[in-house]
Formats: C-alpha cells, sequence, structure tokens
C-alpha cells in the first residue's frame, strides 16, 4: 500500500476515535478482536440451542465433510443417536486417523467460535473455565441433531483449525446388532496431524502417500472397540452393552480392560461351597422344618437370633447381645435379602422355603448359581441396575481400590445425572459400592473379626470375588 494510503487511513482513524472515551474504546477493541481474531474472545454466557433428547434412539446417517478441502475429504458415518458428543469426538478422530492430541469443541446454530452459538467443550476446555460451554460428555448426539439437513460443527486442533461440519442425512431404525460407529461411505485421506492445516491436494502429495486413498474397511476397523469382542470371552451381554456406550469414552478403555483381566470363574467344589455359604444354609434347613416362627412383630424369636448370629459372617463384628433382630442389624438385613432374592417367603407369620429355595437347599451349586444371577438384576435401564452391575466390576478388578470418581465419571458418561443437571456425584456411586459389598459380605465360612479395624471388616473374601466374577459371567 502507498505511504499516502497509510497516512489517509491514520487521519480517518484518527477521527474516527477522537471525542471517544477510554470505556468506548475498551468495548470497540473487544468487537475489534472478535472480528479479527476469528472469534477467541471470551464470553460469559452460552445459549441454550438443544433439542430434548429422544425417546428411542436410532441410527443417525450424517456426512461428515473437513471444511475448505479441495477435492472434497469426507466420510459417511452411521452413529447411534444416544452417543455422548465426548464418544463423537473420538469417532471423529478414527474417521480422520487423527492422533486426539489436541483441542476440540462442537457447537450448534454458527461455527465452532461463534459468539451465537451453543458450545460444547472438551474437558481441558472446561476446566480451564476461558470460555462458557457445555461439556460434551454431557450432550447426546440427539440434543444437536435433529431433522435431516441439521448441522453439528467440530473443530480439533486450535491452531492446525481441523473443522468439520457434521449434516444429518438419514434417521434410521436402531437394530439390535447395529454398531455404535461404522463409516459407509467416504473419499480421500485425511491430511495427518501438525501438518499446518494442509487440506488441498496439490498441497497434501507432499505429505501424503496416497491422497486419493480412502480404504473404508481399515476405517471400521479403527471403530470396532474392544468391548465388541467381550461376548465371545464368557461376558454377561447387558455388561457387554454398558461397555459399548463407554468405549469411546475417557473411561471406556479403563472398565474394558478390567473385564478382559476377569478371566473365566472356576465351579467351586460341593464342600467348599457348603463351607462359604453356611449362613444361607442354615436359613434354609431351619425354614424346611415347619418354617421359621416370627414374633408378632414380625422379627425373628430370639433363640433363633442367637443361633443365626453363630453362623451369619457380618454379625461377628456387631456390638451387642444379639439376642433381638431389632438390635441386630446385620441379621436383620441380611435375613431380609433371603426374602428379596426369592429364597425365603413370608406367610401367616412364618418364614417358608419357596420353590426355589427348597432347589437351592438340596443343591449347593444351585444357589451359588442363584446368589450370582441375582447380585444384579432387574431392568438395565435403570440407574440403579447400571450402577450396581459397574460397581460389581470395579470390585473384582481391583478390590481394595477407591472406584467411587471412576464409577461417577462411567455413570455420567452414560448419560445419568444428579436432579439438578450435575454430573453423577461419588456419594451416588459410592452407595452402589457399598450395595454391592453387602451383597456380597456373607460369602465366607467364618465370623468376621471382631478385633480388625473397622475399614477391614468388610474386607471380601476370595470366595465371594469369585461369586463376583461368576455373576459377571455369562451362563453359557
Amino acid at each position: 500500500m502507498p505511504a499516502g494510503d497509510d497516512d489517509d487511513l491514520l487521519r480517518q482513524f484518527d477521527a474516527l476515535i477522537s471525542g471517544t472515551d477510554l470505556g468506548d474504546l475498551r468495548t470497540l477493541a473487544d468487537q475489534m478482536s472478535v472480528v479479527s481474531g476469528g472469534g477467541f474472545a471470551k464470553r460469559t454466557n452460552n445459549p441454550h440451542l438443544r433439542h430434548p433428547k429422544r425417546d428411542e434412539p436410532a441410527i443417525f446417517r450424517v456426512r461428515v465433510d473437513l471444511n475448505d478441502a479441495h477435492p472434497p475429504i469426507w466420510r459417511r458415518l452411521d452413529l447411534r443417536s444416544d452417543l455422548t458428543l465426548a464418544a463423537v469426538h473420538q469417532v471423529l478422530q478414527a474417521a480422520y486417523d487423527w492422533t486426539d492430541s489436541h483441542l476440540h469443541r462442537f457447537s450448534i446454530g454458527g461455527d465452532t467460535f461463534d459468539m451465537g452459538a451453543e458450545w460444547f467443550l472438551c474437558e481441558y476446555d472446561v476446566e480451564e473455565g476461558e470460555d462458557e460451554g457445555t461439556p460434551d460428555a454431557e450432550v447426546t448426539l440427539d440434543e444437536t441433531l435433529v431433522e435431516p439437513g441439521d448441522v453439528l460443527h467440530y473443530v480439533y486442533d486450535y491452531g492446525d483449525n481441523w473443522d468439520l461440519t457434521i449434516r444429518l442425512e438419514e434417521v434410521l431404525p436402531l437394530t439390535d446388532d447395529a454398531p455404535q460407529a461404522r463409516c459407509v461411505d467416504g473419499a480421500r485421506a485425511a491430511p495427518p496431524d501438525d501438518c499446518g492445516g494442509l487440506r488441498d491436494a496439490e498441497d497434501l502429495t507432499e505429505i501424503v502417500d496416497a491422497p486419493a486413498a480412502f480404504d473404508i474397511a481399515e476405517l471400521n476397523e479403527r471403530l470396532v472397540s474392544p468391548a465388541g469382542g467381550l461376548a465371545e470371552w464368557g461376558v454377561r451381554p447387558d455388561l457387554v452393552r454398558l461397555l459399548n456406550h463407554l468405549q469411546r469414552t475417557p473411561v471406556g478403555d479403563n472398565f474394558i480392560a478390567r473385564t478382559l483381566a476377569i478371566g473365566t470363574p472356576e465351579q467351586p467344589d460341593v464342600p467348599t461351597l457348603t463351607a462359604n455359604l453356611r449362613a444361607y444354609q442354615w436359613f434354609l434347613d431351619r425354614a424346611a422344618r415347619d418354617g421359621i416362627a416370627l414374633t408378632a412383630a414380625g422379627y425373628l424369636k430370639p433363640a433363633d437370633v442367637e443361633a443365626a448370629s453363630e453362623v451369619v459372617p457380618v454379625v461377628g463384628d456387631w456390638i451387642g447381645k444379639r439376642n433381638r433382630e431389632d438390635l441386630t442389624v446385620p441379621l436383620l438385613e441380611f435375613r431380609q435379602s433371603l426374602q428379596q432374592i426369592g429364597l425365603l417367603r413370608k406367610s401367616k407369620g412364618k418364614l417358608l422355603l419357596t420353590k426355589l429355595g427348597k432347589a437351592a437347599r438340596a443343591d449347593p451349586a444351585a444357589l451359588w448359581r442363584h446368589l450370582a444371577d441375582r447380585l444384579v438384576d432387574g431392568d438395565e435401564d435403570t440407574f440403579t441396575f447400571q450402577a450396581r452391575l459397574l460397581a460389581l466390576l470395579c470390585l473384582v478388578s481391583e478390590p481394595e481400590g477407591r472406584h467411587e470418581k471412576r464409577l461417577a465419571e462411567a455413570l455420567t458418561y452414560l448419560g445419568w445425572r444428579q436432579r439438578d443437571g450435575r454430573p453423577v456425584s461419588t456419594d451416588q456411586s459410592g452407595w452402589a459400592l457399598r450395595e454391592a459389598t453387602h451383597a456380597l459380605a456373607n460369602i465366607a465360612s467364618e465370623q468376621r473379626d471382631h478385633g480388625l479395624p473397622r475399614i477391614d471388616r468388610r474386607t471380601l473374601t476370595p470366595m465371594a470375588m469369585l461369586l463376583a466374577r461368576t455373576a459377571l459371567s455369562s451362563e453359557d
């Protein structure tokens, strides 16, 4: 630009700011930084543009384009609609063969640095707190895309600025065998990480062996999770489904590795079963003789309380006389659990054997399998079921570990929240761990040692761990 033009611009700028106070100048500077700096200015609110989640999950067929690539570099993906955006990020990394070594974010209602868009931030951006946005682990794909034509924006590596446009093409029914993510079409090799943002074929020929090459089979191989083969390892199907949901989250690899390390549980011999299930056997034998009479208030009579207290392991560390069931809490909880799992039933002031109870009494192996089946049962779509199942996995893989934070994160990635919308708390995950521990605590051949510190009195026995491993395995 000629020097005269520079002088003319300076005179115009001086005239523009003449008489402007300091506050107005700061406002002007902020506005200019947004225009000239690509939108990296800090903002203090995050517009809410999301939609409600779908009532039932579906398959979203989306086309993903690397913006401004010539020729186009694109992928057509089938994604479960209930994937979190954190999981979608992992899919996109695999789809473009990137290394997940930089920051990323998503947005709707504008590109990923548009001040009017709703931003969904990666974990690091959330922790830094420089921008207002929702953690991408707390948002599902169906909250951002609803109808064909809807667009979700994504950027990876704020330096090279790998910006993708994700456009919903079709909403397809979800089938039982549908993977969480699958590539159905695409074109051209993706530019590698840290290549300076190159996306034209002419430039890429210098750093990519075959810019026009695209191997859909290789991509789908990258999209396959280790969880996909867990069923072949004898893992119960509902646990496999949970791990499939977690597979592309920050905690997924950890939980999958824990499952792979469990191995195939062996079947204990009858003498070992008889010794370690003696608390259960006492109640089954006692109920077989005309039932166990209860008091008018519905409790065991003192003589039965005293006799049962000698064989129920967790009563060993209880302080008290142990002659009243209502004052011997561990015994009361254990007796009630036998009713809850269908071994005993109450009728006309007595505890009687159920049909299952009769079969279990005669066959320790049947009792063992029944206990394993009932450690976690019910509706697998509920928080209680999923929390207990993953808690059991944590305990089996690391009996003395501290799992509250890890379990809370996993449940949050599965889509669960507190009533106020916050992530699952460690108090809630701690409840699930305590429930699993209590359910296993009476698998033992001896009383608890009252002399042990309280923290050690709930240490689970190897047989309890074996029962938990059996519960996590498939019956087949």
